[in-house]
């Protein structure tokens, strides 16, 4: 085996995961992460999702959750979200890997006749391809600098055993072997459950995950094990004998009251010192510094008033699909002092229908939405719940509720303001109507219409404010422009924007033509804001996105007039 793959630049620490689904390997990850970025550890990511589709951009939120997106335009799955978010890290597309992406890839080689007419088979050629793409992308700096990072942590999506998973598995194998154990570390996050008529934690579908994962070729440095309550001595020790891990090696990551912990659970075990012994980096890595982290994670457990945030959205009955939202809002939650308390309403269960269709669901809902200190609607696709949503910007508006419209609750805003305002009865948007006279939200000339996989508005564009006394500008520290990330087909007609400001509804933002409008304003109220681009996807735990700011801080005023006031509302309009 040659030196030099002993000796690689870059180090791997691989998070598999088994018995079920949804443990948490993305949240293990990012912990990981965070615990050798405090070392002093340079450390980018990789998540490996074994499905076909080439990224996750024509998926439904109800299948796998929100489709976070990148600064170069990259849908990908929102566990690179999480890696963002915990690392202070800006990702690419390629560090979200698929099969589709790798298939797509070994067929072009193929086609352009790069195999030299071999026959070109799973081995070796798709699992050199994985090999080469991880190698490839673990190179590139994602923290500004210009030097390759210390450390990558790949996560490997799915169980272990699954079909779909195999040619990744047999790729790290071979990529483990290749480049020596101190030069490859693997983490793998398995269930410790409790039998509620037993009351004893099982180790058995721990042992059995491992077996299998051994059996595949791949030997578990590290276990995590997730669990309700800390793990007991002698469970530890029974993993240890049976699955061929030193017993301090055994992580024990049971739940906690918010996720903000993980990292300090790891560190209190000393998870840094067993990969950095493990990957030969005590050169290279120092203790662990993570006051900062510690001081956050706890005045998140101290803080007592919380505020009531009215999300009105279409898949509000998968909160996963809004992740990036939720952590947004917890962000400037927190900044503010106050703990996000969001009130999950279904769009359509506002509508006029839903009043006789189904009654209860509709009554709890206004009682909801008026209950609320803010209403805040992400984006979406489709006409489901819309008719909801525009009542709910109604209500907004004419109460003077702090507002926020995302993408699609911009668009929410400007047809409501059409309809109610302008007096515009059929003003919609060509998303749901294509044939309406008033077509106030329009297709983009340059979208596809055939195409739905990555033809969308996408990353990071550039919004100018030709309104430097504008609040979302003063929000952002009145710079003359700001750079968010975009996903999305429709925009505001801009035949219409003259008639909609002489309303008072103001476009104080747009792209660097000024014909795509990018922030609306409404005039005489206190908070009414939409944005086409997505500010959710750059907020970070200790630099919260300034719209969710803004909306906090209006809505803890809002809190207080209505502490103020006699009758505990304001307003009745539906």
């Amino acid at each position: 085996m040659a030196e030099e793959a002993r000796t690689a630049a870059t180090k791997y620490v691989l998070i598999t995961g088994g018995v079920v689904s949804g443990l948490g390997k993305g949240v293990t990850a990012s912990s990981v992460g965070v615990v050798l970025k405090s070392c002093g550890l340079r450390v980018t990511c990789i998540k490996i999702d074994p499905y076909l589709n080439t990224d996750a951009g024509t998926m439904s939120p109800f299948e796998h959750g929100e489709v976070f997106v990148l600064d170069d335009g990259g849908e990908v799955d929102l566990d690179l979200g999480n890696y963002e978010r915990f690392l202070d890290v800006t990702l690419t597309r390629a560090n979200n890997i698929t099969t589709g992406k790798i298939y797509q890839s070994v067929i072009e080689k193929e086609r352009k006749g790069d195999y030299l007419g071999k026959t070109v088979q799973v081995v070796p050629h798709v699992t050199d391809e994985i090999k080469h793409w991880i190698q490839s992308v673990s190179c590139v700096p994602v923290d500004g600098q210009s030097r390759p990072a210390d450390v990558c942590v790949i996560e490997l999506g799915g169980t272990v055993g699954d079909i779909e998973s195999m040619p990744f598995i047999e790729a790290l194998r071979q990529l483990s072997f290749s480049l020596g154990k101190d030069n490859f570390c693997l983490i793998h996050v398995s269930l410790v459950p409790v039998l509620g008529v037993v009351g004893e934690q099982k180790t058995k579908p721990t042992q059995h995950s491992v077996r299998e994962l051994r059996a595949l070729g791949l030997t578990p440095d590290l276990l995590a094990c997730r669990s309700a309550q800390p793990l007991i001595g002698s469970v530890k020790e029974k993993l240890s004998q049976f699955c061929h891990v030193p017993v301090e090696n055994i992580l024990d990551i049971h739940d906690v009251p918010n996720l903000w912990h993980v990292p300090l659970i790891l560190r209190n075990q000393k998870v840094h010192e067993a990969i950095i012994k493990q990957l030969n980096l005590a050169r290279s890595a120092g203790p662990p510094e993570l006051r900062d982290w510690t001081q956050m994670a706890e005045s998140f457990d101290d803080l007592k008033n919380s505020v009531k945030i009215a999300l009105v959205g279409k898949y509000t009955n998968l909160t996963d699909s809004y992740l990036s939202v939720v952590k947004a809002l917890l962000h400037a939650s927190v900044a503010c002092s106050l703990k996000p308390s969001i009130q999950w309403i279904a769009a359509s269960d506002l509508e006029d229908a839903a009043a006789t269709n189904a009654p209860d669901a509709h009554a709890k809902a206004w009682e909801t939405l008026k209950g609320s200190s803010c209403i805040l609607i992400p984006g979406g696709f489709g006409d489901r719940g819309i008719s909801g949503m525009i009542l709910a910007a109604k209500y907004a508006r004419e109460n003077k509720v702090p507002y926020l419209g995302i993408c699609l609750g911009m668009q929410i805003s400007v047809i409501e303001m059409s309809r109610h305002v302008l007096g515009l009865v059929d003003a919609d948007s060509e998303e749901f109507n294509a044939d309406t006279p008033a077509r106030v939200v329009m297709y983009m000339p340059e979208v596809s219409k055939t195409h739905m996989g990555s033809t969308m508005r996408l990353g990071c564009r550039r919004t100018f404010f030709h309104r430097t006394d504008c609040l979302t500008s003063k929000l952002y520290g009145s710079p003359p422009h700001v750079d968010e990330r975009h996903r999305h087909r429709y925009e505001v007609n801009p035949a219409f924007v003259a008639m909609l400001e002489k309303a008072g509804l103001q476009f104080v933002g747009c792209d660097e033509s000024g014909k795509r409008m990018e922030v609306v304003e409404l005039q005489d109220h206190p908070f009414y804001i939409g944005v086409q681009f997505h500010p959710e996807f750059k907020s970070r735990p200790r630099r919260p996105s300034p719209p969710f700011t803004g909306l906090i801080l209006a809505a803890a005023e809002y809190m207080g007039k209505l502490a103020n006031n006699s009758n505990g509302h304001v307003g009745t309009s539906e």
